[in-house]
């Protein structure tokens, strides 16, 4: 089976083509993992995938979703996340990638299953392209300046260089899912008059601007990625054109793939969630621009997964739930899976 055969980028080589996205926890204390992550990531890297992406970190602390979202700022965040990583590395042999983001107006959350869709009412401060909130009941967020812009592009760089020293053999943008990146790229969120506004070049600037920076300081024999919104699912929202447009430019940088994505400008968009709802953006994308890509979107069904590989609408897949809800589904399809020595008994 195609999905099921290595799969080498640059000089990182993915065992198999299905790769375990990121999944927000929200249980990091002062922006560090806790005892939660170095068991559900342990699990998930026993899973039998061709790669293990963390959840999106932020670069900063006012670049959090919530107060339990894990950081990658300074030395203390750099430590705790290596011994993380150094614990994976312990059991598995699965590469492993990082997500760096900034929540920007959809900062100083609640923990969603606290109150979902909620801000908290001990706020921060929370940063966007323009002043336009996120939703019906949320904080008006402080437009961003030139010089906090600035400050944001040398974070997204001083997380990459953090993150090549911890170890990861993948970095990927996080530009989607309505987040700072993203809030700019969209035009529903960006009515900017200055250089980081107006048409979509301008919106592109800053997330071709931090693309460049975080090129300049990771290595090139490692993976680059970036998660990239395909449709904004609005009228007047960003579209696969737009997308598209990004994506060249970002494969002329120099990242190695992208993941499209869709959705999240606002909380309610015209998205109707159904198998493999983004593999059709992502589709157009790989076609148009010949960048490695990567879909995800529930995406379950391991048949179904092999046929969007076969037919090469996509070259990666992206899963989350499934990995949470059927652990070892993917190993049972393997005929030659990596299996840890104290499970093998059981296989």
């Amino acid at each position: 089976m195609k999905i099921l055969r290595p799969y080498l980028i640059n000089s990182i080589q993915l065992p198999n083509r299905i790769t375990v996205a990121p999944m927000c926890q929200y249980s990091g204390i002062n922006g560090n993992p806790t005892n939660w992550h170095y068991g559900h990531l342990q699990q998930l890297s026993l899973t039998g995938a061709g790669l293990l992406t963390i959840e999106s970190t932020a670069v900063s602390y006012d670049g959090r979703i919530t107060l339990g979202d894990l950081v990658l700022k300074d030395k203390k965040n750099e430590k705790e996340l290596k011994k993380l990583i150094n614990h994976i590395k312990k059991y598995s042999k699965i590469p492993l990638g990082i997500q760096i983001s900034h929540a920007g107006r959809k900062g100083s959350s609640e923990i969603p299953w606290i109150k979902p869709n909620c801000p908290l009412k001990k706020k921060w401060i929370t940063y966007a392209p323009s002043s336009i909130k996120k939703d019906i009941g949320w904080p008006i967020p402080k437009e961003l300046n030139f010089n906090e812009i600035q400050k944001i592009i040398k974070d997204f760089k001083n997380s990459a260089i953090r993150a090549n020293r911890i170890g990861f053999d993948c970095l990927e943008i996080h530009m989607a899912h309505g987040y700072l990146l993203h809030q700019f790229f969209s035009p529903i969120s960006n009515n900017r008059k200055d250089e980081y506004g107006g048409n979509l070049k301008k919106r592109c600037r800053l997330l071709i601007e931090i693309a460049e920076e975080v090129r300049k300081v990771w290595p090139k024999n490692k993976i680059l990625g970036a998660r990239v919104t395909g449709q904004d699912w609005l009228i007047n929202g960003s579209n696969i054109n737009d997308c598209i447009y990004l994506v060249n430019f970002l494969k002329e940088i120099g990242i190695n793939y992208v993941c499209v994505s869709s959705g999240g400008i606002i909380t309610k968009t015209n998205l109707i969630f159904k198998e493999g709802y983004q593999v059709h953006l992502a589709k157009i994308v790989k076609k148009k621009t010949k960048i490695i890509t990567r879909a995800g979107g529930m995406i379950s069904n391991f048949d179904y997964a092999e046929k969007i590989i076969k037919n090469n609408s996509v070259d990666l897949i992206n899963v989350a739930r499934k990995f949470i809800n059927d652990p070892t589904w993917l190993i049972k399809m393997q005929k030659k899976p990596y299996i840890v020595n104290q499970y093998k008994r059981c296989f």
